[in-house]
């Protein structure tokens, strides 16, 4: 892929291909796929914290589980947490406690998934 860098008002942008754009942006967009949405504002414009965080937590285990190439009774296995509570929170049905979340992180880095 050839690109070109251009600077506008001191910030840099990366100029490519047109076919080169719409193909990175396909990948992005599958990349999303699968993934929960992110809960958008109220009428107020506030987020709900708590869905905010299931939601987020969700998707970075399930994108480092899929990077793996790991099933969630595999991460169960490797992290010493329960297939069902990694069902859950990555269904956003749970909050994880800090110690699950530690645990899960911890197989990722053991495994060298995630920094």
């Amino acid at each position: 892929m050839e690109a070109q860098t251009l600077t506008v008002a001191g910030k840099e942008f990366v100029i490519v291909p047109r076919a080169d754009f719409e193909r990175l942006r396909a990948r992005a967009g599958e990349a999303e796929a699968g993934l929960p949405p992110l809960p958008g504002p109220d009428a107020d414009g506030n987020i709900p914290a708590v869905a905010y965080a299931r939601a987020l937590i969700a998707r970075r285990i399930l994108q480092a589980r899929h990077k793996a190439g790991w099933s969630q009774a595999e991460l169960a296995r490797r992290s010493g947490v329960r297939a069902e509570t990694i069902s859950r929170i990555e269904n956003r049905r749970h909050t994880a406690d800090p110690a699950s979340i530690e645990r899960i992180d911890r197989a990722f880095r053991k495994a060298k998934i995630v920094s």
